[in-house]
């Protein structure tokens, strides 16, 4: 499992993203790139990782479910994702 704090720092920057989104895509469409280079850093989408909402790991991540491969392996043995069943034939 990742630290408490990786995964607040990770919570954090979404929230900023989403905060200055309104604010960042105005900038761009007027082409203010210097107004732009004064947002906060972690206002901009691209330094957001995806982690698992779980565990916090940051690799092996499956996009459709929002969480690891170990973690999506698990819950669909246990039969807590619907739909989802281990193929056999």
């Amino acid at each position: 499992m990742a630290k408490e704090s990786v995964k607040a720092r990770e919570r954090k920057r979404a929230g900023m993203a989403a905060k200055f989104a309104v604010r960042r895509k105005a900038l761009k469409a007027a082409g203010d790139y210097a107004a732009l280079d004064k947002l906060p850093r972690n206002a901009s989408p691209v330094r957001k990782h995806n982690r698992c909402q779980l565990t916090g790991r940051p690799r092996g991540y499956l996009g459709d479910f929002g969480i690891s491969r170990i973690k999506f392996r698990e819950l669909a043995l246990n039969g807590k994702i619907p739909g989802i069943t281990k193929a056999s034939w």
